[in-house]
């Protein structure tokens, strides 16, 4: 039987030039996480509008945010001992947030995350802010730019109140090109909802689903004040779709599928059974941009054996979607069950999906939660 693992912390990359807007967007993220904790990697303390942040400039410092937040000072050859700081059990964060400025290029620090040997950690993507009021000027002055935008698997054009409704659409579909198959989607002052980037918390003692109304939820409201268009609401920039089979996938159509995912769909997230190909895992499914990764985990005693996905993205078609998922579906479930995985068949079809399965280290090598709480964590530093 799979042992159990270790729950991983995604770590997202937010890039951008000066003045794109990404402080703002963090800024907003931080504002709007609903629950979630965050810990925050960058090398310069003096735009995060936090009050706890005291500390500007300070290499080599974490504060606490409140809530549960978390926010560190670094520069890059410190970035492997926070990331170790901040995914101890004791911090109990849900997400981290690199902001690439003053660090090192976006691309460097995609690499560093997935050469890392920390096994709590799980690449959330890379978010390149792009100011569209300024893009031609940008690129002028910086023409990496071009070359961030190809690794992006995110691009948020920010600023888009600032130009025209044709400028608008010509330079989306510019940057678009520029950006290969990564979604784009536009943005005022930073807003974008934060489930394009990760999870609302799901806590099992329940703190944080019934309590007092505080400040942020405040902000929250009044972010959304007067966008009684359902086009104004944040979610209206991407996409969900979800599919769900009662018929196992087969591995080879289903990677197939994910190999040739169509441009602008960012995330995939859920659980795949491949029937035949493996009885007693059910496969987590985490996809972001160009990253693929399986977790193979065990069925509970009398679960539904089921493939249940979620698909985020702009600009995607969400029947064309359902359909190529649907042609992935085993034609004769019963007849692959009955001849079982030692056919040589069966364990050909699953070498696909194994590539993209990650080896954990040995569980006596993980350390056990520690009760010690999120300020405690940031003091040991």
């Amino acid at each position: 039987m799979t042992p159990p693992r270790t729950p991983q912390i995604p770590v997202v990359v937010l890039a951008g030039f000066l003045g794109s807007g990404k402080t703002t967007l963090l800024n907003h993220l931080l504002r709007n996480r609903a629950g979630t904790r965050i810990g925050v990697i960058v090398n310069d303390f003096g735009a995060i509008e936090i009050d706890a942040m005291t500390v500007s400039g300070q290499v080599g410092s974490t504060v606490s945010l409140g809530n549960g937040c978390l926010c560190c000072a670094v520069d890059a050859s410190e970035l492997d001992t926070f990331l170790e700081t901040l995914t101890r059990p004791s911090a109990r964060l849900d997400v981290i947030v690199i902001e690439a400025s003053g660090l090192a290029e976006p691309q460097e620090l995609v690499r560093m995350l997935l050469a890392s040997d920390n096994p709590h950690i799980l690449y959330g993507g890379l978010v390149e802010v792009v100011d569209a009021a300024e893009f031609d000027r940008t690129r002028e002055r910086h023409p990496e730019l071009d070359r961030h935008l190809t690794v992006a698997d995110l691009v948020v054009l920010n600023k888009t109140d600032r130009i025209g409704a044709t400028e608008h659409e010509e330079l989306r579909q510019r940057v678009a090109a520029l950006s290969g198959p990564a979604a784009v989607i536009s943005a005022e002052h930073g807003r974008i909802d934060p489930e394009l980037l990760f999870d609302p918390a799901l806590r099992p003692d329940g703190e944080e689903k019934t309590r007092q109304l505080t400040f942020e939820d405040l902000l929250r409201e009044e972010e959304c004040e007067g966008h009684e268009d359902h086009a104004g609401h944040l979610h209206a920039a991407y996409e969900s779709v979800e599919f769900t089979s009662d018929v196992p996938m087969d591995p080879r159509r289903f990677i197939a599928f994910l190999d040739s995912r169509p441009e602008g769909l960012y995330r995939i997230k859920g659980f795949a059974d491949f029937g035949a190909g493996d009885r007693h895992n059910k496969y987590a499914l985490h996809a972001v941009g160009r990253f693929l990764r399986f977790v193979p985990q065990p069925w509970a005693r009398g679960e539904p054996r089921l493939t249940q996905l979620v698909m985020i993205g702009a600009g995607i078609d969400a029947e064309a979607l359902r359909e190529g998922l649907a042609a992935c579906r085993v034609e004769n479930p019963e007849q692959a069950l009955a001849d079982g995985l030692d056919t040589p068949d069966a364990e050909r079809g699953m070498w696909g999906v194994l590539r993209y399965v990650h080896q954990e280290p040995d569980p006596v090598d993980v350390p056990e939660a520690d009760p010690v709480d999120v300020r405690e964590a940031a003091a040991e530093v």
